[in-house]
């Protein structure tokens, strides 16, 4: 899409803390595995990502400030509303880095310094809930391409194709999902995640309310009835609670963090479970947001 067919670029309104200053870090905020639906915009001269979220589709870049801009088509009310929406989103739960334990843990110091204002997003609950799902054994692109195919043969339009660039489309919601035979899910290279969407999709129509009340339940019983959904294990539950539900207390464990922990934290042959139960006492009640910090320091000394 031509930059015409974009309103101008505006400041995001102040956070309650600052967004990441530094171009990298600000690339993992938002396209680091919270998220799997920004993809960055070549040939600018800020880092850039166009994206989105529910019924909203901006692009966001790192300048002087942080800035956004919507699609030339939304009216006024909706382009106020994608605003609201986009602070909520930034915003993430409410959280204190400075309260995390890295005066008396070195290496939690070293990951939150080498990724300073990196911070959890607020997403929406039923779409955590379905990237987390189509996320088993895949790699963040991987995960990416498959819910840009859902949404592209099966979520609403929220922004016409131009010729410039193709239509952006909504995804799915579980309830547009529980009309998808599992043959189509398969074409959209879902695998055996297939199955395990159109389960949930189909629970989730004979149990209206169902994602509501798990996400505002007390962390133990939601992640209790989110492991009750065919596809959803231990760290999907905690991913989907911690980056849908903004629970702090969530610690989602793979193979990044088990590999941080038995390095780090000398956690040799210990279970997932047990290394979040690690990862909830000795963090604290913002156990999610250290898990950032050290799934993000653990990528990128793997790329270095």
């Amino acid at each position: 899409m031509s930059d015409a067919a974009w309103h101008p670029w505006q400041i995001v309104p102040p956070l309650p803390r600052p967004p990441p200053a530094a171009p990298a870090v600000f690339a993992e905020w938002i396209d680091g595995g919270q998220a799997f639906r920004w993809h960055r915009l070549p040939d600018q001269p800020e880092p850039t990502f166009e994206g989105g979220w529910s019924g909203h589709h901006v692009r966001l870049r790192l300048a002087s400030a942080l800035e956004f801009s919507t699609p030339a088509h939304l009216a006024p009310a909706a382009r106020a509303a994608t605003a609201t929406a986009l602070h909520a989103y930034l915003a993430g739960p409410p959280a204190d880095p400075d309260a995390l334990p890295w005066r008396s843990d070195a290496h939690l110091a070293a990951c939150m310094a080498a990724f300073p204002g990196l911070h959890i997003l607020r997403q929406p609950f039923g779409e955590t809930l379905l990237g987390f799902v189509c996320s088993a054994t895949k790699q963040i692109p991987q995960i990416k391409q498959m819910l840009a195919r859902l949404a592209a043969r099966h979520g609403r339009v929220l922004t016409p194709a131009t010729a410039h660039a193709p239509a952006w489309h909504a995804l799915p919601t579980w309830a547009e999902l529980a009309a998808v035979p599992e043959p189509a899910l398969r074409a959209c290279a879902l695998g055996f995640r297939a199955r395990h969407v159109a389960g949930i999709a189909a629970f989730l129509a004979q149990n209206p309310g169902w994602l509501e009340t798990t996400e505002h339940a007390p962390y133990p019983e939601a992640k209790a009835r989110l492991l009750e959904l065919p596809g959803v294990g231990e760290k999907v539950a905690d991913c989907v609670l911690l980056f849908g539900a903004g629970r702090l207390e969530a610690f989602p464990v793979d193979t990044w963090i088990i590999k941080a922990m038995e390095r780090r934290y000398g956690l040799e042959g210990w279970t997932p479970p047990q290394i979040a139960h690690f990862g909830r006492v000795h963090f604290g009640p913002q156990a999610g947001l250290a898990q950032q910090f050290l799934f993000s320091h653990e990528r990128a000394a793997a790329r270095a």
